[in-house]
């Protein structure tokens, strides 16, 4: 297509393709230069889906290996222009930005969502934002519960008469303990901020009550005195309990975190074995089975070991120069062989931003893991499709490092005073953040980007695996037919985990099997 056609022209050939091209679509293709090149993409995908309004929010990312629902977005993009699911409408962007690189057919993986954003400058208005953003998305969550049907905004909850029945749904601002061990929650929306009083008398509202952190989105139910509410029950956004899925095809799925490559920690002799299993050349019959049957393997944060991550770090290290940690690391990675795409998020000790959602690893610092024929990498969180065939949807598998997860193993009782619980039971904390719907819902528990339109730390959607790190022992749970798995550790105890009394877990790789759902934990040290 010559792209100095007239606009009348090439709004005329968009037409003939069944496509209406808004006037924001065709003045930014027009400064662009990309007319041709989208014009190409449309004339290879006439057979499949396609837009029906084009517009400057997608024009230059249609890519036709992309499976997209266009009519969903059109009507996602509706809403948001309403002020009304923004994050569905925002995810969908993320999906069509992704690199054709990452929509890899030959290894049945598809990203569904990964975090890529231009960095720039935050103003203190941004975080106002961020918080309405997320205020609107999981209130709309909890509106859908029968409990909550007559929820009223909390100005009107304040006139009303005093022992009549309310409802309602509130941020937490602030949470105390009476000289009776009464709690006090201090709950707001856009309209107000009202106290609720939780008596010590109703033994398991209270003990659900304990364990509320501040800033995270919940509904109460209860009864409106004297400018307060007494609760009678609390409801969390919480998923909803949905089918184990399994897949027709044999299969399995590897589950690695924290290699911690660089640090004299690093338990290389472990890896070197892992790498001679997976390449069938050690092991028993039915191992070498197994790994031979490996179709996917994750990768959820901490492959190297970082430089300057906290004071002295240098006297830890065998390779204090970050270029030559990711070059050892792509060394290693190379040896797995290449029909099993490599699945890699960021983890608080990679070289990017600490702040999450982090980016996908930096081209410029780890240029040679990026070049691997057989790696896909995505954000931390991000969300990965695994394992679909015309007949099965395949797997949703949600992958969070977890660099929030010591704030809530450090305040919240239920997971630090459990038995054998603590940074034993990483299960714990992951399942406690999906009842909330968020992967770090207190503003301090990790730093993070305000976002102004969504917030990308809300567990939108369910998925069918939930895989995290971050904690250096595995520890592997099932919650509503979702698996939650976190990973083990390549690195031997250190300095700091003595000191903190925290014992790793290393040298083990949870494998499923995606036919059955069955895990088999396997151990290289």
């Amino acid at each position: 297509m010559n792209p100095s056609l007239s606009p009348k022209d090439v709004v005329k050939f968009f037409l003939d393709k069944g496509i209406l091209l808004s006037g924001d679509a065709l003045n930014e293709l027009s400064d662009s230069g990309k007319l041709s090149e989208l014009a190409q993409q449309l004339e290879q995908s006439l057979s499949k889906d396609k837009p029906l309004v084009l517009n400057k929010d997608f024009s230059g990312t249609l890519f036709p290996q992309t499976e997209i629902s266009w009519a969903d977005l059109e009507r996602a993009k509706a809403m948001s222009e309403k002020g009304k699911d923004l994050l569905q409408y925002r995810q969908y962007l993320d999906l069509l930005q992704q690199k054709k690189a990452h929509d890899t057919p030959a290894f049945n993986v598809r990203v569904v969502s990964s975090f890529a954003e231009d960095s720039k400058k935050r103003e203190v208005q941004d975080f106002t934002q961020y918080f309405s953003a997320r205020f609107k998305s999981l209130s709309a969550i909890l509106l859908m519960r029968p409990e909550l049907n007559n929820c009223t905004a909390i100005n009107r909850i304040l006139q009303k008469k005093d022992k009549e029945s309310v409802s309602f749904v509130g941020m937490v601002s602030s949470k105390e303990t009476t000289k009776n061990d009464n709690l006090i929650l201090s709950l707001e929306d856009s309209t107000g901020i009202i106290k609720v009083i939780i008596n010590k008398n109703k033994p398991e509202l209270y003990a659900a009550a304990k364990s509320i952190v501040m800033d995270e989105v919940l509904g109460v139910v209860g009864t409106y005195v004297n400018g307060s509410v007494f609760g009678n029950s609390l409801y969390w956004p919480d998923l909803i309990k949905k089918e184990m899925k399994k897949s027709q095809e044999e299969g399995y799925a590897l589950f690695l975190s924290d290699l911690h490559v660089g640090s004299k920690n690093f338990l290389g002799d472990a890896f070197e074995k892992f790498l001679s299993w997976i390449n069938q050349e050690s092991g028993s019959d039915q191992q070498k089975a197994i790994a031979k049957q490996v179709k996917y393997i994750f990768i959820v944060g901490d492959l190297v070991d970082g430089c300057s991550i906290y004071p002295s770090q240098e006297k830890e290290l065998t390779i204090h120069d970050i270029y030559e940690q990711y070059q050892v690391c792509a060394k290693l990675l190379a040896r797995i062989p290449k029909h099993i795409p490599v699945i890699i998020s960021p983890g608080n000790h990679d070289a990017v931003r600490l702040e999450e959602p982090q980016p996908q690893l930096y081209e410029d610092l780890a240029k040679a893991i990026i070049t691997l024929p057989n790696a896909i990498l995505v954000s931390n969180p991000a969300t990965i499709n695994i394992h679909s065939s015309p007949t099965f949807s395949g797997f949703d598998v949600l992958l969070y490092h977890g660099y929030s997860y010591d704030f809530y193993i450090a305040n919240v009782d239920e997971i630090r005073n459990c038995k054998e619980g603590g940074y034993n039971r990483a299960d714990l904390v992951m399942k406690f953040l999906l009842q909330r719907r968020h992967l770090a819902p207190t503003h301090h528990s990790t730093v993070y980007v305000p976002m102004t339109a969504y917030d990308p730390l809300i567990i939108s959607h369910t998925p069918d695996f939930f895989i995290s790190g971050h904690l250096h022992k595995s520890a592997i749970a099932h919650y509503k037919n979702i698996t939650l798995i976190c990973g083990s550790c390549w690195q031997s105890k250190t300095a700091f985990q003595e000191k903190v009394g925290h014992n790793p877990d290393p040298g083990k790789v949870p494998a499923i099997n995606l036919q059955t759902r069955e895990i088999k934990v396997l151990k290289f040290l």
